[in-house]
């Protein structure tokens, strides 16, 4: 099986140097493209990368080719690989609003897989919901399910409906947290702690917050109860927010995400 990825940027290069490690990859059988001429300069010095200028080099060449190039960049590239694509192949795309049809409209490939990874790929402790036109085969879903898990979990769901959805939940959640958690520095600031006390208080808190959730069967809102008690401190922290409506402004601030996403869909 030989893998091309498109576009060396942030995600692009995440899922690359995280395949290149898996056992379902032999050496040189990963191949990136990008088209800025200093990006593979710098990829060349990389031993267990192909590294391609030309779409014509590569694309003839792979059974899977990530897409992972900006939305608004994939009608032109559609059009310069149209000609190089065959059938068989199977695209998996990251871009965010660009639907499997439009995909395959373009393309005129059926086997097409639309992804949604998070920044945490970065560090292999991203999630990536996908889902898959009907021509992708179980077993080749297993296959890509194993690469999509080289850079933490993934999620198989029923249609893109979930994909936009999972956008405004998972795609766009790292956000939401590093929102939350600024705040709290702040705060901390504001209190007279310095930034690397600041800093220290808030990402442990976040981190033992959620290993707490993640080693039990228990809900948010039951940590929360064990938290507060009465006329306590946590209690008068939480009461605050349930009085300026937090919790309906970050399922809103969710579903902005969500919908725009939609349109985007829309737009392509």
């Amino acid at each position: 099986m030989k893998v091309l990825v498109i576009g060396a940027g942030n995600m692009g290069l995440t899922y690359a140097e995280s395949m290149s490690k898996s056992k379902l990859l032999k050496k040189r059988n990963l191949m990136i493209l990008d088209s800025s001429q200093e990006k593979t300069l710098s990829l060349k010095k990389i031993l267990h990368f192909e590294v391609h200028e030309n779409l014509e080099d590569c694309v003839p060449k792979a059974d899977l080719i990530f897409i992972a190039v900006k939305p608004f960049h994939s009608e032109d590239l559609f059009k310069k690989m149209k000609d190089l694509v065959k059938e068989g192949q199977i695209v998996i795309s990251i871009m965010a609003g660009v639907t499997i049809k439009s995909m395959q409209d373009q393309l005129g490939l059926q086997k097409i897989v639309r992804a949604m990874p998070n920044l945490p790929a970065q560090i292999g402790k991203g999630v990536t919901s996908y889902t898959a036109s009907k021509e992708v085969s179980r077993i080749e879903l297993l296959t890509i399910e194993n690469l999509l898990d080289t850079t933490g979990k993934s999620i198989l769901v029923s249609s893109e409906k979930f994909i936009d959805a999972s956008t405004g939940i998972s795609g766009s959640g790292p956000a939401y947290v590093f929102y939350f958690m600024q705040s709290m520095m702040e705060a901390a600031l504001k209190m007279g702690f310095s930034g690397n006390d600041s800093k220290m208080l808030v990402s442990h808190t976040f981190e033992g917050a959620v290993e707490l959730f993640n080693q039990s069967d228990l809900s948010p809102n039951s940590w929360m109860e064990r938290v507060a008690s009465k006329g306590g401190t946590t209690r008068a922290a939480l009461d605050s927010m349930e009085d300026n409506n937090v919790k309906e402004l970050i399922k809103e601030a969710a579903y902005s995400a969500f919908n725009r996403a939609v349109e985007l869909g829309q737009d392509k």
